[in-house]
């Protein structure tokens, strides 16, 4: 990691209805699954699933590409999905990108992200090392667009937000993962403008760097181990204004198990037939294992699909 913060700008309400009229004029809204039965827990669910890149990282992607000027280079770093949604939309809008991921990054979302076409490089073996490489291909001129400590990603990201107060009346829990905390952020700055929303962001119990860092007030480095959810997973860039969001925003931090993680992916699919990533799942474990205070409907933001089938089948075959 880089030892000198960059100097990234807080997003404002501005930003988020900015985000709100590209990602509308590029995608269309994704559902909400409402509980029906009893074992259904009470959980609604918003399905970025459903999303044309399998995850909400798209939305953030677009929000972001359109405010770069034209002409410009992007340089990105990615976990999987952020670098697909790049992908995506740098296609749409036919923007010249480079995605830097991790050697061990996830095949599933690196196969996804070749098909567009655009320049991948791999390197190291964690997210870390391709935020510090993209960093470096950045300082030759290109834009770094971070998957979390960009305004406009987070604005995009944030889009979630007012999206959900469509379709579905408050009170509201809007319970969703954190890894560099943009989706949390932006669906706190959403919610500062509502009387009757609260946000829980849930990180896992092997990567909490958003929580070191709100505790100890800035960015401080964490042990990472392995995780199902691959796409939460590393520490955080230094000077990032995801800390000072989610402090400021979020009303509460929790962490699950990958016990609990995979107990949430068979719930997914066996009773709401939603096939779900171990980030996307990440919510759900923390509202089904009864982390998350009920004020209001509880939502979860199931953020992502992209498993590798054999990951996906081994977990629902499990009982652990």
């Amino acid at each position: 990691m880089e030892t000198v913060s960059r100097h990234v700008r807080r997003p404002t309400l501005t930003d988020l209805d900015r985000a709100r009229v590209v990602v509308r004029d590029h995608l269309p809204p994704t559902p909400v699954s409402l509980p029906a039965v009893p074992d259904d827990a009470g959980i609604a669910l918003k399905l970025e699933t459903l999303q044309p890149t399998g995850a909400f990282k798209v939305r953030g992607a677009f929000a972001a590409l359109a405010a770069i000027e034209p002409g410009r280079e992007v340089v990105t770093a990615s976990a999987g999905n952020h670098g697909l949604g790049v992908a995506f939309a740098a296609a749409r809008l036919g923007r010249k990108a480079t995605v830097v991921t991790a050697k061990n990054a996830s095949p599933a979302k690196v196969g996804a992200i070749c098909r567009f076409g655009i320049e991948l490089v791999q390197v190291g073996d964690s997210y870390d090392a391709a935020e510090e490489h993209a960093l470096e291909l950045a300082s030759q001129g290109a834009y770094y667009l971070s998957p979390y400590n960009d305004p406009d990603v987070i604005a995009g990201q944030g889009t979630v937000g007012p999206e959900l107060a469509e379709q579905i009346g408050g009170p509201l829990t809007v319970v969703c993962g954190v890894g560099g905390g943009g989706l949390a952020s932006g669906l706190g700055l959403w919610a500062s403008t509502c009387d009757d929303v609260q946000v829980v962001g849930v990180e896992v119990e092997v990567s909490t760097a958003v929580s070191a860092a709100v505790a100890a007030g800035g960015q401080v480095p964490v042990e990472v181990g392995d995780t199902l959810a691959d796409g939460m997973a590393g520490n955080i860039e230094p000077g990032s204004v995801t800390v000072d969001m989610v402090a400021r925003y979020v009303d509460r931090l929790v962490t699950v198990s990958e016990a609990e993680i995979r107990a949430a992916l068979r719930w997914l699919a066996f009773h709401r037939g939603v096939v779900a990533e171990g980030a996307g799942a990440a919510p759900v474990a923390a509202a089904l294992a009864g982390k998350v205070s009920d004020h209001g409907q509880v939502v979860a933001v199931v953020t992502g699909r992209n498993i590798a089938a054999p990951v996906l089948a081994e977990v629902l075959a499990g009982t652990d």
